[in-house]
């Protein structure tokens, strides 16, 4: 019986120095490839954006169609920067 609890606590040791190593860059990488995705679908949107903005001509539908894909842009560019800050921030510590 004490062999098994030595094991156990051997296993948990190395468990408990081992994982942290392995998830935290996990961590950081996840957030790096959302960060990516998020960075080109901000990319992929500022086009339209800027089409939308150009064609306002002052009716209510042509300023909610720019000011829906700008918002689209700017919020998926924001999500994007932040996720990378993130996975800087998971790495330094």
């Amino acid at each position: 019986m004490a062999s098994q609890k030595s094991k156990a606590g051997m296993v948990n040791r190395f468990l408990g120095h081992v994982l942290p190593g392995i998830i935290r860059p996990m961590h950081a990488l996840w957030n790096e490839v959302i960060g990516f995705i998020f960075i080109v679908l901000a990319i992929w949107a500022a086009p339209s954006a800027w089409r939308n903005v150009r064609l306002v001509d002052g009716n209510s539908e042509s300023f909610f169609k720019a000011a829906i894909s700008v918002a689209f842009a700017l919020l998926m560019a924001y999500f994007g920067i932040s996720s990378f800050l993130r996975a800087r921030k998971i790495s330094r510590s």
